[in-house]
């Protein structure tokens, strides 16, 4: 298993180098986990709300997430960034999503053989399974299921404003963002 800290420069590229768009290290600490996110999943615009076990209110208590959270110091945020042909170009936002999926998924994976502790943060709701077990049987992919960073009830723009990373990157673009926090 590999120690933190020094390894996160090697890390970015090893990102970089696997196909994200943007990478920067992630500190810990400035993950501050708000209420009203995780009150905006109640509003279920997304859809899916209460409907999956990686979605509130199945991924657990904002309070028992924060605790989790203090147990990192070290990290990595990736983002896929996708061109648009126009502002209502739903195709290429769309596999600029699956793309952010695919590489945050066989990232996880390989990180997870080096490090004692990986807990990734996707964006969006976890969308492994065609349907979710939830409610009426566990998850069917625990090792795999993700979180999404806004079910942490953290401000996605905000994490990448305090780690150096941009969150806009122009006129018609798309950006997708997930991270890891390691141990």
């Amino acid at each position: 298993m590999r120690e933190i800290g020094v390894k996160i420069k090697e890390l970015e590229k090893r990102a970089l180098a696997h196909g994200f768009s943007h990478v920067s290290a992630l500190r810990a600490g400035t993950l501050r986990p708000r209420p009203e996110v995780r009150e905006m999943c109640g509003a279920d615009k997304c859809q899916h709300f209460n409907k999956s076990w990686m979605c509130p209110p199945a991924c657990g208590p904002l309070e028992e997430n924060a605790k989790l959270l203090l147990g990192y110091s070290d990290g990595l945020i990736v983002q896929t960034t996708g061109d648009l042909d126009d502002d209502f170009d739903y195709e290429s936002m769309r596999d600029a999503g699956r793309l952010q999926g695919r590489l945050f998924a066989s990232f996880n994976k390989e990180l997870k053989g080096e490090y004692r502790s990986v807990l990734a943060l996707g964006n969006g709701c976890c969308g492994l399974c065609e349907k979710c077990a939830y409610p009426d049987g566990p998850c069917r992919k625990p090792d795999e299921a993700t979180q999404s960073m806004e079910a942490f009830g953290l401000v996605v723009s905000d994490v990448c404003r305090e780690n150096g990373l941009g969150y806009y990157y122009g006129p018609r673009t798309i950006t997708f963002t997930g991270c890891y926090l390691l141990k």
